[in-house]
């Protein structure tokens, strides 16, 4: 459900699924403070004054005594799990990804929820330094470049950069999309797949608006103004199915040597994400898709076309799988990483 076509649909059932998502048991104690974090916490203050400006997070029309009481529980849970581990760093955009879960299941789940994807998914934001951060960033490009790449030598031309695109990944677009539903759905989304699947939905964004950028002026400040300010009535629905085609299309592994070293790489928390693996292989959300709509294709309906980079004499890249498999294989990533697509695997989704 998480994948396919309107995601989870209601908060009352992402209370359910999410935490499964996530591996987490509902019936577990919630974490408690064991003392006044607000006294000792050396990130309170900035905390604080992150959460006092996320007053849009809240849906229109909430009482300010319900708004404040909200915004007090977020703080605790941010002070809370920062406190139970040292090893993760507080970032600016944080709070925007843990206010969406308050939201959606209330303080205690949150704090579940929250600090284990903060350990997992949202890791390599969470270092000491933005150097993972930066590299997983360094993905977007490549994508685009397999795709489309005029657009790519276009904004390579311009010297955008991919700067544009970090609110986006940092917050899983919780900051910049105004509409709640949107925002809920694309968590549907990025919980059920590979921890990169935020960077090939930014990269279908910017592949969605080619004809936008290529009429903007050929300068960085140009198109840096245009990619900044992302619309609001994007077709969210056919945006996850391109991305989940995408991510088939070119796994993390074929664009590593172009996004960075491969020693970097191997740090990043999307390829060190191994303990969800049983418990993702009990669910297999792709076996749930392929039998939904095993009989509704048509067989030539089962493949897409080739696609080609013109302007090079690069291998074919040859889209085996239509879309709703495609959708399936994503998931998949989360049991098998995307860097590592062993064959038995292979076997298993098409006997």
């Amino acid at each position: 459900m998480a994948i396919s076509e309107g995601g989870l649909l209601t908060d009352e059932i992402r209370q359910k699924v999410w935490p499964k998502l996530l591996n987490v048991n509902t019936s577990d104690p919630s974490p408690a403070p064991g003392k006044d974090l607000r006294q000792v916490s050396k990130d309170y203050q900035q905390v604080l004054l992150d959460v006092r400006r996320s007053l849009r997070r809240f849906p229109p029309g909430m009482p300010d005594e319900q708004r404040e009481g909200l915004q007090e529980e977020l703080i605790d849970i941010i002070l809370l799990i920062l406190e139970r581990n040292p090893q993760l760093h507080y970032y600016q955009g944080y709070h925007d990804i843990v206010v969406t879960f308050l939201l959606v299941v209330g303080e205690k789940l949150a704090t579940s929820l929250v600090e284990k994807l903060s350990t997992h998914h949202l890791r390599d934001f969470m270092d000491s330094t933005m150097d993972n951060t930066k590299h997983i960033l360094n993905y977007l490009m490549p994508i685009i470049d397999q795709v489309n790449p005029e657009l790519h030598d276009f904004m390579q031309s311009a010297e955008v950069g991919t700067i544009f695109a970090l609110s986006w990944l940092i917050t899983w677009f919780g900051h910049v999309l105004s509409d709640f539903k949107h925002v809920v759905r694309l968590y549907d989304f990025f919980l059920a797949c590979h921890p990169l699947m935020p960077i090939y939905f930014a990269a279908v964004i910017v592949l969605y608006r080619e004809q936008e950028v290529l009429d903007c002026d050929c300068d960085m400040a140009s198109v840096h103004h245009l990619l900044s300010q992302i619309p609001q009535d994007l077709p969210y629905e056919t945006l996850i199915s391109r991305a989940g085609d995408l991510f088939v299309q070119f796994p993390p592994s074929e664009l590593t040597r172009e996004a960075a070293a491969q020693q970097q790489a191997e740090r990043t928390a999307a390829s060190t994400f191994k303990d969800f693996e049983l418990a993702s292989a009990q669910q297999r959300p792709d076996m749930v898709l392929r039998q939904r709509f095993r009989g509704l294709l048509r067989p030539e309906a089962r493949t897409k076309d080739v696609l080609t980079k013109p302007r090079t004499n690069r291998f074919v890249k040859l889209a085996v799988m239509g879309l709703t498999v495609a959708l399936g294989a994503a998931a998949l990533a989360v049991v098998k990483s995307a860097l590592e697509w062993a064959p038995k695997f292979q076997l298993q989704l098409f006997p």
